[in-house]
């Protein structure tokens, strides 16, 4: 087995394990519960799980999503957290291998708890979106030194874009439209895929939150001009596709 398969099939076998501490994290950071030291335990009965009860997806389908204790239903968020890490990294290794794929997976999974998290929540928190700002300019000095300056425009400039708009929505509706967690993940997204990626980022999450609208619509969910939709998860699903696939050709706009 070569190296490079090797990394393959331990991204395989991490991606679940990953995938059930960022369901830790979309659940408890929200609410500023503690992430690495406190006790999973269920919702329900409040008893404490052991090690057997948290293996991931594997612990969920032998007790068939039921608390071992209580009999309560589990739901199925932790699994589906589980399955969408594991998806991630299937994808990433389907676009790249080795240490690549590892880098495409890690920023997918990072987007994924900042997605969610904004879905759930209407919340993009600055622990998460600022850091991301540093580790897409650190990767870029490190793999790509020659894209940094695009790299550090793309963030600089992706907050202002959206903080206008943000500012000029204001203004004109006297009510938020886009937040500052919104500029915040923005910025984020140029300091992975530059200046020049930003037009995709921006075009392919327009395009998807219309295709949700629209989604909604036809299932009987009318959205008028007071309903709220989060935009992070529509960025967060554009950056990793323009990230992994590249920006659009200049006539594709």
């Amino acid at each position: 087995m070569t190296a490079t398969s090797l990394a393959g099939w331990a991204l395989i076998a991490m991606a679940p394990v990953i995938g059930s501490f960022l369901g830790v994290v979309i659940r408890r950071l929200p609410d500023q519960r503690p992430i690495v030291h406190g006790r999973s335990r269920c919702e329900a009965c409040g008893a404490a799980l052991a090690p057997r009860d948290l293996v991931p997806l594997a612990s969920w389908l032998a007790t068939r999503g039921r608390c071992r204790h209580c009999g309560a239903r589990l739901g199925g968020f932790y699994p589906a957290v589980e399955l969408a890490a594991l998806a991630l990294a299937a994808v990433a290794l389907a676009v790249d291998s080795g240490a690549a794929a590892w880098l495409d997976w890690g920023f997918g999974c990072w987007l994924l708890a900042l997605g969610w998290i904004d879905l759930r929540r209407f919340l993009l928190p600055n622990v998460l979106t600022l850091p991301l700002v540093v580790a897409g300019l650190a990767a870029a000095w490190l793999w790509a030194p020659g894209d940094l300056v695009d790299r550090l425009l793309g963030a600089a400039g992706g907050y202002l874009l959206l903080w206008a708009v943000g500012a000029v929505y204001w203004r004109l509706r006297g009510r938020e439209g886009l937040g500052l967690g919104d500029a915040k993940l923005f910025a984020a997204c140029g300091a992975w895929v530059g200046a020049s990626g930003l037009p995709s980022v921006l075009f392919g999450a327009a395009l998807a939150a219309l295709v949700a609208a629209a989604v909604m619509g036809l299932a009987g969910r009318r959205l008028d001009r007071y309903s709220a939709l989060p935009f992070g998860p529509f960025l967060a699903l554009a950056a990793w596709l323009v990230w992994l696939f590249g920006p659009l050709p200049p006539g594709g706009l």
